[in-house]
């Protein structure tokens, strides 16, 4: 009975179809024998070379090219091509029978790599990497999409186009405006706010009503205790004072808990890791055991914040400076983000000429500017003495990839700290900001007035 690997390499070498399809795909490792990945490389190469099918000549005359072979072995590679023929196979099941077998091995070497690891053996991975390996290995299959045709694929883009896309709504009407509806998925969403102006506060109301969206909701911390988030989430929820939390009877405290497990069907996850110390790889593992230990899959993640997360590309001691380590950590979130199919957001600190900013820019940003380069949507938080005095916070949009970011670039939302909360202000409020549109009718109203008074005027 032939090995499917000699069934592979003989359709490489014979059917056209089939090695376009196939060969993207296929690596060299799966090949387990040294004379059948011999074949596959001189194939490999000479298809990249000159964009044709070898023939068993051509692989005859490069494998005797080769110094890396004995006699022996070239003897046998030598029978082991003139045994290739050019028989007849099912195209589809070919391709099927095919990566079946290339996810088998993929599995395979995953699992031996996992366990040189697992065993200390490799000095260059740690143990943190192995969910990552396997993920990937099991992940394993043909993608035949190679991109959008623009003249021969118009009717799946007008389909597109009027297709409700699944977004996340805010329990705010300026952010849902901005957003066009809300978050959609597969994005990194950033607030930038300076020291005690309310990033977190401004994630745990987010995350409190979109639990009451019957949504679930993964809460990362590595700033806060879990308990200082879920006590910030018990003042939104229960809408009680969050020093006074603490005076509530244990009945009482039930019965508020109860009321609202009553109102949503979702379920909120918070999970601490030291400051620093947790990167993608530690919130993938903490995705999968959620999944495999208690089947949650989070429709959007929080996470508290970016700049205190650690890169799985850089480690910790790695001399390296911070725009890169931060865009790097900013890349591999949103990285996420597409690989679980969620929003994610997160927040950032202003530099110390941003902070008691009542105009912050991007440029505000700290440590690295490659961050809003990645962000999706990235926003300023502002809080003034004035503000703070109306119960207010303004918003500022910094970039924004859903919306025009100039309509409606600054408006105000309501807060109370005491209960951790955001709400809608009244229209009068919005109408004291001005926006940039409104700024450049201010201006163009003045150069105007300054025109006419100059009439008649002789230079």
């Amino acid at each position: 009975m032939e090995k499917i690997e000699t069934t592979i390499l003989r359709n490489l070498l014979f059917n056209n179809d089939y090695c376009r399809k196939v060969l993207p795909f296929l690596k060299n490792e799966y090949f387990e024998n040294f004379h059948e990945k011999v074949v596959f490389e001189e194939i490999c190469n000479f298809i990249l070379a000159y964009d044709n099918l070898a023939t068993k000549e051509v692989l005859l005359i490069e494998t005797e090219k080769r110094t890396d072979i004995s006699e022996d072995t070239y003897g046998t590679i030598c029978d082991y091509i003139s045994k290739l023929d050019n028989s007849p196979v099912e195209m589809n099941w070919m391709v099927d029978t095919t990566e079946k077998w290339c996810r088998d091995r993929a599995i395979y070497l995953a699992l031996m790599e996992s366990i040189k690891i697992a065993d200390g053996q490799d000095e260059k991975k740690s143990r943190d990497s192995i969910p990552s390996i396997l993920q990937s290995a099991l992940s394993v299959s043909f993608d035949n999409h190679i991109g959008h045709d623009y003249l021969n694929d118009y009717e799946q883009r007008y389909e597109s186009y009027h297709k409700k896309e699944n977004k996340i709504p805010f329990d705010l009407e300026y952010f849902n405006k901005i957003t066009k509806g809300g978050l959609p998925n597969k994005t990194l969403n950033i607030a930038l706010a300076g020291t005690g102006v309310g990033k977190s506060l401004f994630m745990c109301h987010m995350a409190s009503s979109i639990l009451l969206q019957g949504k679930n909701v993964l809460y990362i911390t590595l700033e806060m205790a879990e308990d200082r988030i879920a006590e910030r989430i018990d003042a939104n929820l229960l809408n009680v004072n969050i020093k006074d939390i603490t005076e509530l009877s244990k009945q009482m405290f039930d019965t508020k808990v109860n009321n609202i497990a009553k109102k949503t069907q979702g379920t909120f996850i918070i999970k601490e890791y030291p400051t620093a110390s947790a990167h993608v790889g530690h919130f993938k593992s903490l995705l999968n055991e959620l999944s495999l230990k208690k089947s949650f899959r989070p429709d959007i993640i929080f996470i508290d914040y970016l700049n205190i997360c650690g890169s799985s590309r850089y480690k910790s001691n790695f001399s390296v400076n911070s725009y890169s380590y931060v865009k790097a950590i900013a890349e591999e979130l949103r990285g996420l983000a597409v690989e679980f199919n969620v929003p994610i957001v997160s927040a950032t600190q202003t530099t110390r000429s941003g902070y008691g900013n009542s105009d912050v820019e991007l440029t505000d940003t700290s440590e690295s500017f490659g961050l809003p380069a990645t962000a999706d949507l990235m926003f300023a938080l502002i809080s003034t003495e004035e503000l703070e005095q109306l119960g207010q916070l303004m918003v500022k949009q910094l970039k924004n990839r859903y919306n025009d970011p100039t309509i409606n670039k600054r408006f105000i939302v309501g807060i109370d700290r005491a209960k951790m909360r955001l709400y809608d202000c009244e229209q009068k409020a919005q109408d004291d900001i001005l926006d940039s549109g409104k700024e450049e009718e201010y201006n163009d109203k003045e150069e105007h007035k300054s025109k006419k008074s100059f009439e008649g005027f002789k230079f």
